[in-house]
């Protein structure tokens, strides 16, 4: 035998049953090979036959089971209970409580398009009112190819897409839906950004802003999972996002705050107040009728360029420009002193 087979033999029987860096010894790897040539897949069958499987678990633990839904506290004047039963659509409306109303939580879910899926694309809208009913919950179709579904964060699947609306007739409907409302988000410029639409300032409550801003968190921009976690005790996100759940969430959490949160912004006017309101102010800058001791409102010029003057007889008025001096003269010549007199 030569040096150079005897040197191949000897490292093959060292390397036999030594476990590589890539993976499993090379004796169970030629065994995997074998069975993937043979068709049946090893990976699957090892999991399914393990008493004790390893990697990411099949098994969905439901959140809801470790959630006090009973609990008689308070804060804020608002029942922990009753907000998490709206997080998790465990609550019955009145038909009152169904309509859209002043408060509106909003929240999206995007689809990886472009260069390994890394820009994002508007896939669902979801937006409840301030009790939680859904108002609108919309997907969106694509115009790109979708890459990444991030089914594991977004929750959304190529079947979905069957349903899927036109990105215009959307913006269209939460444009007109969100008009004059407040609009609540967690982290809301994001949701507004990819709806390629804009809010007024006064008319946003962003949770993630105003949780900073309060000192609710130390955080600066905490996530909403770990907010709701701190503030409610419940914990949402642990698999597949739902963009109803996480507008609820957001929801909740600005009601818990609500009193607190809104003392920095000034309040709406009320609807259809905006055409009295400017009528209003229209009425206050006309000049003020002469009090009886002959003399306006103090501060307030009546804006009359003549000067009025009352005949005895006829009690007509007649105005008489001040344009050139001795005006009175010219009474008598223009004829108004044969139907009158005045007295100076």
């Amino acid at each position: 035998m030569s040096a150079s087979a005897a040197k191949a033999s000897t490292k093959k029987i060292f390397l036999k049953g030594k476990k590589t860096e890539q993976g499993p010894p090379l004796k169970r790897r030629k065994l995997d090979r074998s069975q993937l040539s043979s068709g049946s897949p090893a990976r699957s069958q090892d999991t399914s036959t393990s008493a004790f499987p390893r990697g990411n678990s099949t098994t969905v633990i439901d959140p809801e089971l470790a959630v006090d839904f009973t609990t008689q506290e308070t804060k804020n004047g608002e029942s922990f209970a009753t907000l998490r039963k709206m997080i998790f659509g465990r609550l019955e409306y009145t038909s009152t409580q169904t309509d859209p109303g002043k408060y509106l939580a909003i929240d999206c879910e995007m689809v990886g398009v472009g260069i390994d899926g890394e820009e994002s694309s508007l896939a669902r809208v979801s937006i409840v009112n301030y009790w939680g009913a859904v108002q609108l919950d919309e997907f969106v179709k694509q115009k790109e190819r979708v890459v990444d579904y991030r089914t594991k964060w977004s929750g959304i699947r190529p079947s979905d897409m069957v349903r899927a609306k036109q990105f215009e007739e959307v913006q269209k409907t939460v444009a007109a839906l969100t008009k004059d409302r407040i609009i609540v988000g967690h982290a809301v410029h994001n949701d507004l950004k990819v709806l390629l639409l804009s809010h007024p300032g006064p008319c946003i409550r962003d949770t993630q802003h105003l949780a900073a801003k309060h000192n609710v968190t130390s955080s600066k921009r905490p996530a909403l999972r770990n907010l709701v976690k701190q503030e409610l005790d419940v914990v949402i996100q642990g698999g597949e996002h739902s963009s109803v759940t996480d507008a609820r969430a957001t929801m909740a959490v600005f009601r818990l705050h609500r009193k607190e949160w809104e003392k920095g912004f000034r309040p709406l006017p009320t609807p259809g107040a905006g055409a009295s309101n400017k009528r209003k102010r229209v009425e206050s800058s006309e000049p003020s009728a002469p009090t009886p001791s002959g003399r306006g409102r103090k501060g307030v010029s009546s804006g009359l360029s003549t000067i009025v003057k009352r005949t005895p007889q006829t009690k007509s008025k007649t105005a008489v420009k001040t344009t050139s001096n001795n005006w009175w003269a010219t009474l008598g010549a223009s004829g108004i002193a044969g139907k009158g007199s005045m007295k100076l």
